[in-house]
């Protein structure tokens, strides 16, 4: 059921219901999460729009400043690149160097059902069901409702080859929230 930390959204015509959280909330999942290791994957997830595979999949060797290089991505090709915060390239640089994790090795060397409980645990200290999905789509609903444009939500931030995947993944915008936006532009 919706409660003041998230907003459910029917997804197309699937069934399931899908989380849209507000940013507060986010913040305080990652601000409450005291081990190092899964505070880094849950901002990699909620402000890089990564998913939790490729977090998983992340070296050292893959760190190029603000910029991280994906192998062998979802979407075929040889290589993407996900752009991050600063201060989170920052902490994830340091990371690495304070447990001396080679070039080579993988950062968080879990495995993916680790990492979903891991998440469903951070959500849980606020109430709430959180699965890694929700972080990556909280990355693109947050750039898209700031008004990021959505070619950058797409292409950049999602990574999608195809705008209409996005606009789906995005979405239905509220009548409130239309209202907000429309007394914005114009006020």
């Amino acid at each position: 059921m919706p409660n003041n930390r998230t907003e459910y959204c029917e997804m197309n015509s699937r069934k399931d219901l899908q989380i849209k959280i507000e940013k507060e909330t986010v913040d305080e999942i990652i601000f409450r999460t005291s081990k190092p290791r899964n505070r880094l994957m849950l901002e990699l997830m909620a402000r890089g729009g990564m998913r939790i595979g490729e977090v998983l999949k992340l070296t050292p060797a893959d760190i190029y400043e603000r910029r991280l290089t994906l192998k062998d991505p979802k979407s075929g090709r040889e290589q993407e690149f996900i752009f991050i915060p600063q201060r989170l390239a920052d902490r994830l640089k340091d990371y690495v160097r304070q447990k001396d994790i080679q070039s080579h090795e993988r950062i968080f060397p879990i495995c993916y059902e680790v990492a979903r409980e891991m998440v469903a645990k951070a959500g849980g200290v606020v109430g709430i069901h959180l699965r890694p999905h929700d972080l990556r789509r909280h990355a693109a609903t947050y750039a898209s409702r700031s008004g990021v444009p959505i070619e950058i939500v797409s292409k950049i931030i999602l990574r999608h080859s195809n705008l209409s995947t996005t606009e789906r993944y995005l979405g239905k915008i509220s009548d409130v929230e239309a209202m907000k936006w429309i007394d914005t532009l114009y006020a």
